[in-house]
């Protein structure tokens, strides 16, 4: 574990040196980034901005979230609006049509969106939905040659199958929190259901999109935890989303984030998981506000726009943080930049 003192600096320094020469992180040295003193978070994020910088220079990746099916889930994730226990006011509407999911494509290209994220309301997805998302996937990517990740609850190893089949390349499913916690988060369905859907997704050859929420009660070896399980998982792209507490929902009213623990996590995630996407996504506006650029120093790929029940950060006022970062958005890949020299 790395003792916090004047040494600091030099510490978590050293620390990302030897992630970039191949350490991988241990739990303790995990969970000292997380619970290191407010004192030290600037030289956190400046040793993990060599790791971003390592594998994915100066540029962001940009996602558009798509609601396709609104509200009627079965399951009673606590955190979501859109659960059957759940009394937020919220839309609720079942699989949009064609026109309405190539609309949403074409405002993703039109904000420099890499990937539009089509998420859909369930415990899994029924065969309509399936043969919706295997017909409108391949109109989407011919008309504004978009990647497409799609979120659709759990799946099946012959599900998987038909989404690498139409031209998915990513799939969402997150593990929200460690499997210690998980029980208290939701009932109706376990992590153990999680990781086979996320079995099934890379046995089918796609890419996974897993990450998780913090800020719902959990200690902080549950946030450690999922970062570890994320890299056995080999996870390609990880969004960290912090707890919007909403009305209606049992979370609704919790606070316990604060806007420096919620940078720590980032260049946490970072030093875990170097060479994985790291996206700030939900929650990013109320949890760290005035202090959202300094987690580009850990992160690499924002959400643009709103989320699934809740407004995001205006476009425009991301572009102008990636611009006065000297960052640039991409919608290439990082391959080159990913073999570039050391920090």
């Amino acid at each position: 574990m790395i003792a916090s003192s004047t040494a600091a600096t030099t510490s978590w320094h050293e620390l990302a040196t030897r992630v970039l020469e191949g350490h991988r992180l241990t739990f303790d040295e995990a969970l000292t980034i997380l619970q290191a003193p407010d004192d030290d978070l600037l030289d956190i994020l400046a040793a993990a901005f060599r790791l971003r910088r390592k594998y994915f220079g100066k540029t962001v990746q940009l996602y558009f979230l798509m609601n396709a099916k609104s509200g009627l889930c079965p399951e009673d994730c606590g955190y979501c609006s859109q659960s059957k226990v759940s009394e937020a006011e919220i839309p609720k509407y079942n699989i949009l049509s064609r026109e309405k999911l190539l609309d949403g494509a074409r405002v993703a290209a039109q904000r420099s969106s890499k990937t539009y994220c089509i998420v859909i309301s369930a415990r899994g997805p029924s065969e309509r939905e399936i043969k919706a998302i295997e017909t409108i996937v391949p109109e989407i990517k011919q008309q504004f040659d978009l990647q497409v990740c799609a979120c659709l609850g759990l799946l099946t190893p012959e599900q998987a199958q038909r989404l690498k089949a139409c031209g998915v390349d990513k799939v969402n499913h997150n593990l929200n929190t460690s499997e210690n916690y998980y029980g208290q988060v939701c009932t109706t369905h376990t992590y153990q259901d999680r990781l086979e859907t996320l079995k099934a997704v890379r046995g089918a050859g796609i890419e996974l999109c897993s990450g998780g929420i913090i800020g719902m009660g959990e200690e902080d070896a549950d946030v450690v935890r999922m970062a570890l399980e994320l890299r056995e998982l080999r996870t390609e792209s990880i969004p960290l989303n912090f707890l919007n507490p909403i009305d209606g929902t049992p979370l609704g009213g919790r606070q316990d984030l604060n806007p420096r623990y919620c940078l720590k996590a980032l260049a946490m995630f970072r030093f875990v998981n170097p060479t994985s996407e790291l996206r700030i996504a939900g929650g990013r506006e109320i949890h760290l506000g005035s202090l959202q650029a300094l987690g580009m120093y850990a992160a690499n790929s924002l959400f643009v726009g709103d989320y699934l029940t809740t407004e995001g950060q205006a476009p425009a006022a991301d572009y102008k943080m990636i611009e006065e970062l000297g960052f640039e958005i991409t919608r290439g890949e990082e391959v080159a930049i990913r073999s570039g020299p050391a920090a």
